[in-house]
């Protein structure tokens, strides 16, 4: 995906059907979720050309992401005691590790102009996507998304976490899949856990396919194994319901 290219949802899909597995369990998969020519774009575009960025948790708890320029200017012992301090954490349930492209802020702010991901930010807002979440989720209030694209390499992972948001303005969480080949013995999978900890639903990395998910639903990616073949490749994000700003 070099260029301009056309994307498109597939027309197929029986939103009611899925509507319907939702309410009962307020988690749905649905498969073949773009025509192939849109998954073979986005999925060419980020297995080899992506501008990713270092994504962990500080001291905080909080997001901070680096570029590889930034990530490479940082020195070795600074490097070090960032990795050590965000395990130290994981190792308590808490915070992440992985790559990303924040693709909303990349878009609002301009970044990597001509970029074909720009193309994606526009389709995941673009009526036909949302109408898809409200349809699925039953929330006619959608207003938008969020969107990241996510690399997930040897020893990255995702502690266990409910998706409310700061201002509780998420509704539903979204993944989409364009991950090809994936063996369980990888990690990497999105595990649902009930109460006591027990996993309640658990998935395998997959291609093209989206995964909509109620936000109480407590969940985990599984750290990547050392011996994982290939990347796990994801774009994630919300359907939200605040203004948008006129």
């Amino acid at each position: 995906m070099t260029g301009p290219v056309e994307l498109f949802l597939n027309p197929e899909i029986d939103l009611e059907m899925h509507a319907k597995a939702y309410r009962e369990k307020g988690l749905v998969q649905i498969q073949n979720i773009f025509e192939q020519p849109t998954f073979d774009a986005i999925y060419e575009m980020l297995y080899a050309g992506m501008p990713w960025r270092h994504l962990l948790t500080d001291a905080n708890d909080q997001p901070v992401h680096f570029s590889e320029e930034e990530w490479a200017a940082l020195d070795q012992p600074r490097r070090a005691e960032l990795m050590r301090d965000a395990l130290r954490r994981a190792s308590e349930n808490r915070g992440f590790h992985y790559f990303t492209y924040p693709m909303i802020e990349a878009y609002l702010k301009g970044w990597d102009k001509g970029h074909p991901i720009h193309q994606v930010t526009e389709l995941i807002n673009s009526p036909t996507f949302l109408d898809l979440g409200r349809i699925v989720a039953g929330i006619d209030g959608i207003t938008k998304a969020d969107a990241h694209a996510c690399q997930y390499n040897p020893g990255h992972y995702l502690t266990r976490h409910i998706d409310e948001g700061e201002d509780r303005e998420r509704r539903a969480a979204y993944v989409l899949g364009f991950t090809k080949g994936w063996q369980p013995d990888w990690g990497g999978l999105l595990l649902f856990l009930k109460d006591n900890q027990d996993i309640d639903h658990g998935f395998l990395p997959r291609f093209n396919n989206l995964t909509i998910f109620d936000i109480k639903y407590l969940h985990t990616v599984t750290q990547v194994s050392s011996f994982a073949a290939a990347p796990r490749l994801t774009i994630t994000g919300w359907f939200r319901d605040d203004a948008i700003p006129g």
